[in-house]
């Protein structure tokens, strides 16, 4: 019986050893952990700025293309041997200026008969008008010399009308570029003869989001520059297409810009800056500020010490701020550093900086 009983009193002081010890463990790891429930959570550092009033002067960037003023093919509207070529490649053509000409030796001999012709049915005409006031012919008689001498005329001004096409001219002022052709070379109207380009002034293709599209008037000025040179040009817009293209849903426009110099060459790259509306009062913070969620976007603020979350709604993102539409108010004080370990009512210590 006494063995029985010691073995009860070790296993009693074995457990009692063990409780106790449990009870020190669990002591010794919540020290480790930190404040209790009921302890002061330490403030965490962070950043921050005080939101104040800006003017916001938005821009759009956008690529466009160089157009020339004017540009077309030179070709021929007939078949024909070149007779003469009267241009230099690569220099500047007036309205009007002979470019080439295509041999009208057979259309000269057409014009001459039905000059002949003419003059003879003229007389024809007119001696029957004559009689016809002297009643010896009937009024029939003198149709029929009249519809004649009227179909001579029609077939004079046809042959004239061909002669003008063997002589081809400049169709406005502009630099004509290199020739495809040689004197005595057989032409056909599919045949390609040089290109003529007006380059002063230029025209600047782009197009905009819709979303912008009530934001553009005519005449705004724009400014842009080219590839491989870094001076600014201006332009301003003078046509605005009428619709929105349903399958980029852009607006499309055109801007013309002086170039006497003949620095802009047709068919560059320009990168444009657009203005759009001025905002003032306008609220910018940090673009790291903000923390995108599944519900749109966020960012903390500081209230009474305390971190707290606002969702906000954006607007133009510039290279370092964001634009806000809604959300926050002047004088709010927002975080920008260590908001991904946050939550609302985290205690703040703020470290301001200028904005």
């Amino acid at each position: 019986m006494k063995t029985k009983y010691i073995v009860y009193a070790i296993l009693s002081i074995v457990i009692v050893g063990m409780v106790a010890y449990r009870i020190s463990k669990n002591k010794t790891t919540n020290a480790m952990a930190g404040p209790g429930k009921g302890a002061a959570v330490p403030p965490t550092n962070v950043n921050g700025i005080v939101i104040v009033a800006e003017n916001f002067a938005n821009s759009l960037s956008i690529s466009g293309s160089i157009e020339a003023n004017e540009q077309v093919q030179i070709r021929s509207e007939i078949s024909g041997l070149v007779t003469g070529i009267y241009f230099k490649e690569g220099t500047n053509i007036k309205k009007g200026q002979l470019l080439f000409k295509i041999n009208d030796r057979e259309l000269q001999a057409q014009l001459s008969q039905a000059l002949t012709k003419q003059k003879l049915s003229s007389e024809t005409e007119f001696r029957a008008g004559a009689l016809l006031k002297k009643e010896a012919i009937s009024k029939e008689e003198y149709d029929v010399a009249l519809a004649d001498f009227r179909s001579l005329q029609s077939q004079t001004q046809l042959i004239r009308a061909q002669l003008e096409k063997t002589q081809i001219r400049a169709p406005f002022n502009g630099k004509i570029g290199l020739r495809t052709i040689s004197t005595g070379e057989y032409l056909t109207p599919a045949t390609q003869i040089a290109n003529l380009v007006s380059t002063n002034p230029v025209k600047i293709l782009f197009s905009i989001p819709e979303k912008y599209a009530g934001q553009i008037k005519l005449n705004t000025q724009i400014n842009f520059t080219v590839a491989g040179s870094s001076k600014k040009y201006t332009a301003r817009v003078y046509a605005v297409e009428p619709s929105i293209d349903m399958i980029t849903r852009t607006l499309q426009l055109k801007s013309m810009a002086a170039n006497e110099s003949g620095e802009l060459l047709p068919g560059s790259f320009a990168k444009i800056e657009l203005p759009l509306s001025n905002t003032n009062n306008a609220i910018l913070i940090p673009s790291e500020a903000i923390i995108p969620v599944l519900k749109g976007k966020k960012v903390f603020i500081s209230n009474q010490g305390k971190a707290k979350e606002v969702m906000v709604e954006t607007g133009t993102r510039t290279e370092k701020s964001v634009l806000i539409v809604s959300g926050l108010n002047l004088g709010d004080t927002v975080l920008t550093t260590g908001m991904m370990s946050l939550k609302a009512e985290t205690p703040l210590k703020i470290k301001i900086i200028n904005n």
